[in-house]
């Protein structure tokens, strides 16, 4: 089925949802949608930009790829090809419309979603979202508020295209990294 729901613009592979869930998850990781290494592996953020992350958090692997504590939800399930440059593709559009919320219904003991990157944020955040990303992020206090739940807390891309970003902006590693990680580590306890 989602193979060909846009047929003006097919999936170029069979699709390969890329998710890890479960009812007892108290954090959410709302991501853009799997890259090539993650389509040819099955295992989200297996790459790079999931050391950082999980860096970012402070957990290990084992940690982060435990689905009973930390559900791994992108925008988009499958990777949905390369631009014309060989960069990712965005999030396919019908993905989220259609089994986003379905999903979600089963996540209600989650108190923290981390909305990495634009497409989550806008999903996540919808009109409370700021005009860019970096306002969006600088707001973190914002959205990150004990009396929502879940908590959102939005966050750039972990990607390495990020880098310029990460060092324009230091108030990041200084003001939302440790409490990303406090969260985190009272989330896991």
């Amino acid at each position: 089925m989602c193979r060909d729901e846009n047929p003006d613009k097919p999936l170029p592979h069979e699709p390969l949802p890329v998710v890890r869930a479960s009812t007892t998850a108290k954090i959410v990781i709302a991501g853009q949608a799997p890259g090539t290494r993650v389509h040819n592996t099955g295992i989200p953020f297996n790459d790079p930009s999931g050391d950082r992350l999980r860096e970012w958090m402070g957990v290990n692997r084992d940690e982060f790829y435990d689905e009973t504590r930390m559900a791994i939800v992108p925008m988009g399930f499958c990777f949905p090809g390369l631009d014309a440059k060989g960069g990712d593709l965005p999030p396919r559009r019908e993905c989220a419309p259609l089994w986003r919320a379905r999903l979600f219904t089963h996540l209600g003991q989650a108190e923290l979603v981390l909305t990495i990157g634009q497409y989550a944020q806008a999903w996540h955040l919808g009109k409370t979202r700021q005009r860019t990303l970096t306002e969006t992020v600088a707001n973190w206090r914002e959205y990150a508020q004990e009396s929502l739940n879940p908590m959102v807390l939005p966050l750039p891309h972990p990607s390495w295209r990020n880098n310029v970003w990460l060092k324009k902006n230091p108030w990041f590693e200084t003001e939302v990294l440790p409490f990303l990680r406090d969260r985190v580590r009272r989330l896991l306890v």
